[in-house]
């Protein structure tokens, strides 16, 4: 059995390579999926897709309708999602694409330190696990396979 982990979340550092890292490391037969991570490419793929647009608002809407569906079509193919907020950034991202996995009836892994724990306990209670790091989302995959 091999699952797709789409990993949504803070796009600022490496944390994606890390647990790709630990994945493969322990053996576990993942495909990891996820949002644009060239935050360039992301903010231009309207205009590269149907050309110039007249002014800031609308090429925003553009990239953001065509990524949207890049997300919907990934995270519809994955088996788990699994969300990470960070303390740095306001990140309206990661909380839109939990938000998604719950309306998709994708089970959802959260990871947030513990300072976050009230601005998230919503989203939270919705998430079939709520872990700290990375690490432990990890060891909740590979409990799926044991």
């Amino acid at each position: 059995m091999e699952l797709t982990v789409y990993l949504a979340g803070k796009i600022h550092d490496n944390w994606r390579e890390e647990l790709k890292a630990m994945a493969h490391e322990n053996g576990l037969p993942l495909t990891f999926v996820g949002p644009m991570e060239n935050h360039d490419r992301s903010d231009n793929i309207g205009e590269e897709i149907v050309g110039k647009q007249p002014n800031a608002i609308l090429k925003d809407e553009m990239a953001s309708r065509i990524n949207n569906l890049r997300t919907e079509v990934l995270m519809k193919k994955a088996d788990v999602v699994i969300a990470l907020f960070g303390e740095k950034y306001k990140q309206w991202n990661t909380a839109m694409d939990a938000s998604a996995a719950i309306t998709l009836n994708k089970p959802l892994i959260l990871i947030r330190p513990e300072s976050l724990h009230h601005p998230l306990k919503e989203l939270s209670n919705k998430a079939q696990v709520t872990v700290e790091t990375t690490e432990q989302a990890i060891q909740v995959l590979s409990y799926i396979f044991e």
